[in-house]
């Protein structure tokens, strides 16, 4: 849930630099290739430490992820790529079968995560910077990637950037599982995500997720048509959860 690339300080905007946020976040450089500014875990980085506990104690983490495992279904050849990784949880979990790669631009999150990887011992490498191909190992090109909770957070030309990222950087047949808030399915659920995610992340970001906007962006980003597999209500919206394979 911590974001990715949002905008490149003192450009115009255009189809990879979209309009700022609301809020404006510190920038960081990116190995020299200009300022690029990122959503932090929770939206600032002195709630990195509270990350973890804020996510199991808000969104049914362990029912969603759960979820999202059986869908990405690791084998011991996989190779697994996890754009936001985060503080790791999902890629320290995937790592104990597949070899998998998490990359994020926050360093405090990293840390955690480079942490968790020691500790369980699982084939989990992360990278700090913004998703592209040449951020990842040498010669390692994955067979599958996951994202979970961070699509909702960039503005709707990034949503779109990242998805045809990942679609590159797979093989046909390849499979993209997703974990996001996506189209509310009742009343209840819509109130909670525009009091707790809407009022934190913006509207103008989470709105697309709401209208249905990532089943568009899998369509045109080249995978084959998918509806959410699962959907699973949570103290702050519902969680849906996309299987999308590379044509």
């Amino acid at each position: 849930m911590t974001g990715l690339v949002l905008m490149n300080a003192g450009a115009a905007p255009s189809r990879h630099d979209p309009a700022p946020l609301r809020r404006r976040i510190p920038p960081m450089n990116e190995h020299g290739n200009g300022r690029k500014d990122y959503t932090p875990a929770l939206g600032a980085h002195w709630l990195t430490p509270f990350y973890d506990f804020a996510i199991a104690a808000f969104t049914r983490e362990g029912v969603w992820r759960g979820a999202l495992v059986d869908l990405v279904d690791p084998q011991p050849d996989d190779r697994i790529l996890d754009v936001g990784c985060g503080t790791g949880s999902l890629a320290v979990r995937l790592g104990r079968v597949a070899d998998v790669v998490g990359v994020d631009p926050d360093p405090a999150v990293l840390a955690r995560a480079r942490a968790k990887a020691a500790k369980s011992r699982a084939r989990a490498r992360f990278a700090q910077g913004f998703l592209r191909a040449g951020l990842l190992p040498e010669g390692w090109r994955p067979t599958k990637a996951v994202s979970s909770l961070v699509l909702h957070q960039t503005p709707l030309e990034e949503k779109r950037r990242i998805i045809g990222e990942i679609h590159a950087l797979l093989a046909p047949g390849g499979v993209f599982c997703l974990a996001d808030y996506g189209r509310q399915p009742d009343r209840a659920q819509r109130f909670l995500f525009r009091a707790l995610v809407q009022s934190v992340d913006g509207v103008e970001n989470t709105e697309p997720n709401a209208q249905g906007v990532i089943e568009t962006l899998l369509a045109e980003a080249g995978f084959a048509p998918s509806t959410p597999a699962r959907v699973v209500r949570t103290p702050t919206g519902a969680v849906s959860l996309w299987r999308a394979v590379r044509q």
